[in-house]
């Protein structure tokens, strides 16, 4: 710019400015009043938060009045304020302790929340086992002692998205240099604290407004703001070291992709809606923006944003969602939860709440949309005053006043609406409308605010460094279709190798891939099972959940081996489908279209396809080799595979380095590997020479005209019995009669039944197998998560049998509650039914997932037999 003339008074002396480098002299006075402005939001946070923070827990209230209770979901966002207004400070050079004061009241807050969960580590523990209420995490706290104030009765504490808010911010906050975790035991905790959120996709809860549903009726219910928030986490906390860069193997966190990917998906579903009660609520802006920033897909996000603005926004502030009666005039204080004639009366008169112009000024600064910014401190301006202190303060909320309710309903917006000024300070107000002023005023950069960049699409951020995977979206549609799904071909022995051959399809023995080994993904189950172990606390690590689709096509490298596992679909299991070869080559087809469309991991996803003698047995293995030729040509419809062997595919595979593992000293480290089955001879055979299925010619005869006759005469229809279904139905009888453990001959009941069933399976002999698989009360493998799928695309589910009980499902259900459905509603009356019906429901699950619009006229599915 050059040098400036003329001359500038200061004080009592002048000096030419021809002297004086101008630039520099801009640069100083701007660093004054930068300084000066932060001196003045650091007064409002010190009079409107940090005192109002607890000294012992360090956590806040939801209202300045309060002296007792301290919230977590408050406290996180107080926190969040005191940090953001630390990293603007740390631009100064001098600013006289203050930013080591505002760091270590950021670190005080989410240590004391940290701690007054780990008091509840045993709710931790029964929560990742079955995920309800009446085991969930407290969300109120006393501010003093850290105790519990209010028991599951009395509050609603199941809130999914305050957990997630947590583990969120915990990242940004170590991101920015902040110590905040500082024991093994502390790793350990908030590695189950992740467990606790990834069921969230399947998981009622209460949501943002404590409530549940819409009809406030006591009922939890799925929130897609608390997946969105589950699956914001589950990204950033996803390899970040808890210990930051002084941080060690063991101290990192680990997250389940197939876990996120499920979160993802159904969160991506639910929008533009918030759940099955609420079509549209305002907790969905800090979730499709900041600070979750939960989904980078425009469309959506624009969608949501929308629809929210369009119906909720007020002259006063945003509604929370329609038909909220929570502090209106009309609502009873002393009643817990609504009748159901009292929802249409609060339709129009909602409260109507400012925290939602801010979080609209800051997602305008993410998003550089200033005519927004402006737009929404025009109007919130408006509904600003000033306290005692001549600092700004934002009201709550404002209410319609009884006088006003029928001009209000019959033309809405047109009454002047009243705010609450009895309550103090709401403190989430208080807290977001610094961080927002800090933003529009230039004193905080969005990259400080965010040093993850959550803002950004995962493409887009920094990559973290280290050896641990990462989630990488794609950056568009377009380059989906340049992935790579690479496929390696495990035969069981070397006689299978040869037959293979002789078709022209390559493949590799356990013992050809070696030293890499070929696991079972239980085997990875029982090894996650070692990640979040503290004996102090109580906690036993991941729980039993199956390693999904995702999660099998990364190789593993533990204890200094190198891991390949082969899918969930080869898995042994004990229902009856994993025998059917027309089901196991369509189930191959999905897995690598599901692996291609969603991978969202550096480096190629390396599917391992494992083919057993048995497969050639079966009359449908020329359908195999159809298909294994088809993967040769390397497309497998329209995603792109790549047939190779182990050794070439490694150096572009995704790899997971399990460290964790080489800390511990008592775990069990002697995992079983996948066998390869040794034969005297070894050489080529043909296909031909191996044994084919034999044909059954079985009449499926009703014998419960039987069903009276003693067990003598039954024990002694059955030893000439030839028929499997006849002899399926007699055990049946003698089952319910006798019991399981009642022998006949050498074997009891349940041993006989087995038998049975692996015969009829080998022959194919359908009807029989699934008679005894009902007997036998298997459930088809992971079928709570089919169930979810048809629940959030808005869907309901019903099972039984016409003129008896009949089940509808309208929220998700564990596996041992679904069986226990099956068993007590429908096998007594139709035995087959008990498992047909959750077949009917898998292809269900698996066709909505895949093709929503088939499902579009339909309002429910009832399977009644």
């Amino acid at each position: 710019m050059g040098k400036a003339k003329g001359r500038f008074r200061m004080g009592a002396q002048s000096t030419v400015l021809d002297d004086i480098n101008f630039d520099q002299f801009i640069k100083t006075v701007n660093y004054e009043e930068t300084v000066r402005q932060l001196d003045v939001y650091y007064g409002i946070v010190k009079r409107q938060l940090l005192h109002f923070q607890s000294p012992i827990t360090g956590l806040f209230p939801v209202l300045s009045t309060d002296t007792e209770i301290g919230s977590v979901r408050e406290s996180v966002y107080c926190a969040a304020a005191i940090w953001g207004l630390y990293q603007a400070y740390r631009r100064i050079d001098d600013d006289r302790g203050k930013s080591y004061e505002l760091g270590q009241s950021t670190v005080k807050c989410m240590r004391g929340i940290l701690e007054c969960w780990m008091k509840q580590a045993a709710r931790v523990e029964l929560f990742k086992k079955n995920q309800c209420a009446a085991h969930a995490l407290h969300v109120k706290f006393h501010l003093t002692t850290g105790h519990q104030v209010y028991s599951d009765d009395e509050y609603n504490h199941l809130q999914i998205d305050v957990i997630s808010i947590y583990l969120l911010f915990l990242v940004q906050m170590l991101s920015s240099g902040l110590q905040i975790v500082y024991t093994q035991a502390e790793v350990a905790f908030v590695q189950n604290l992740v467990y606790y959120v990834e069921r969230a996709y399947r998981t009622p809860d209460f949501g943002m407004w404590e409530r549940g549903s819409k009809y406030n009726d006591g009922n939890p219910e799925i929130h897609a703001s608390s997946i969105g928030m589950a699956k914001a986490a589950l990204e950033a906390i996803n390899g970040c070291n808890l210990f930051g860069e002084k941080g060690a193997s063991w101290s990192v966190v680990y997250v389940d992709i197939d876990a996120h990917n499920r979160n993802r998906s159904i969160f991506e579903t639910l929008l533009p809606r918030e759940s099955c009660s609420k079509e549209v609520d305002s907790s969905l802006l800090p979730t499709v923006s900041f600070p979750a920033f939960a989904t980078h897909e425009d469309l959506l996000y624009q969608r949501t944003k929308g629809n929210i603005v369009k119906r909720l926004r007020g002259s006063y502030g945003f509604k929370r969602f329609i038909r909220d009666g929570f502090r209106s005039v009309l609502e009873d204080p002393t009643q817990k939860f609504y009748k159901k004639e009292d929802l249409k009366n609060f339709e129009n008169i909602e409260c109507e709440w400012p925290l939602f112009y801010i979080f609209m000024i800051i997602d305008g600064v993410f998003k550089n949309l200033p005519d927004q910014i402006s737009e929404y401190q025009d109007l919130l301006k408006k509904r600003i005053f000033l306290d005692h202190n001549e600092d700004p303060v934002i009201p709550m909320y404002y209410y319609v006043t009884e006088e006003l309710l029928e001009k209000e309903r019959m033309e809405p917006g047109s009454t002047q609406r009243k705010m609450v000024v009895d309550h103090g300070l709401c403190l989430w107000n208080q807290a977001m409308f610094v961080l927002a002023q800090l933003l529009t005023a230039g004193l905080l950069h969005i990259n400080e605010l965010d040093p993850i960049r959550r803002y950004l699409p995962s493409y887009n951020r920094p990559r973290k460094g280290g050896r641990y995977s990462a989630f990488q979206a794609k950056p568009s549609i377009g380059t989906a279709t340049d992935l790579v799904v690479q496929i390696v071909l495990i035969a069981e022995s070397m006689r299978l190798q040869a037959m293979m051959a002789t078709y022209g399809i390559q493949t590799q023995t356990p013992h050809e891939v070696e030293p890499v080994q070929i696991w079972s993904s239980t085997q990875l189950v029982n090894v996650y099972q070692n990640l979040g172990v503290n004996k102090k606390l109580k906690l036993h690590g991941r729980p039993e959940r199956p390693i999904g689709s995702l999660g099998t096509s990364k190789l593993y490298r533990i204890c200094g081996q190198t891991i390949l596992c082969y899918p969930l679909i080869f898995e042994v299991s004990d229902f009856y489908l994993y025998r059917d070869m027309a089901l196991l080559i369509d189930d191959i087809k999905t897995e690598l279209q599901f692996v291609g469309r969603y991978w969202r991991l550096s480096g190629r996803p390396t599917v391992c396809l494992l083919i057993r003698e048995e497969h050639m047995r079966d009359p449908q293995f020329k359908q195999m080799l159809d298909l294994l030729a088809m993967l040769k040509k390397g497309y497998c419809d329209n995603v792109k595979v790549r047939i190779g062997r182990l050794q070439n595919l490694i150096s572009s595979s995704c790899v997971e380095h399990l460290d964790f593992m080489n800390a511990l000293e008592e775990a069990n480290k002697d995992f079983k590997h996948f066998q390869q089955l040794e034969h005297d001879y070894i050489g080529y055979q043909s296909l031909t020479d191996v044994p084919r299925v034999l044909n059954y010619n079985d009449e499926l005869k009703d014998v419960s005209e039987w069903k009276i006759s003693p067990t003598n005469e039954i024990i002694e229809m059955l030893k000439g019995q030839e028929s499997l279904y006849t002899r399926a139905q007699l055990y049946g009888f003698l089952l319910k009669r006798e019991g399981k453990h009642f022998r006949i001959g050498d074997s009891t009941i349940e041993s006989s039944l087995l038998g049975l069933y692996h015969r009829a399976g080998c022959l194919r002999h359908w009807a029989a197998v699934r008679y005894v698989s009902s007997l036998l009360h298997h459930t088809v493998d992971s079928i709570s998560p089919f169930i979810t799928a048809v629940l959030v695309h808005g869907k309901q589910l019903t099972m039984g049998v016409i003129g008896q009980k009949e089940t509808v499902f309208d929220k998700p259900m564990t596996p041992a509650e679904i069986q226990s459905v099956v068993y007590s509603t429908i096998q007594p009356y139709d035995v087959i039914q008990a498992v047909l019906q959750q077949e009917v429901t898998l292809y269900c699950g698996r066709l909505i997932s895949t093709n929503p619009e088939l499902f579009r006229d339909f309002h429910g599915y009832s399977m009644l037999a």
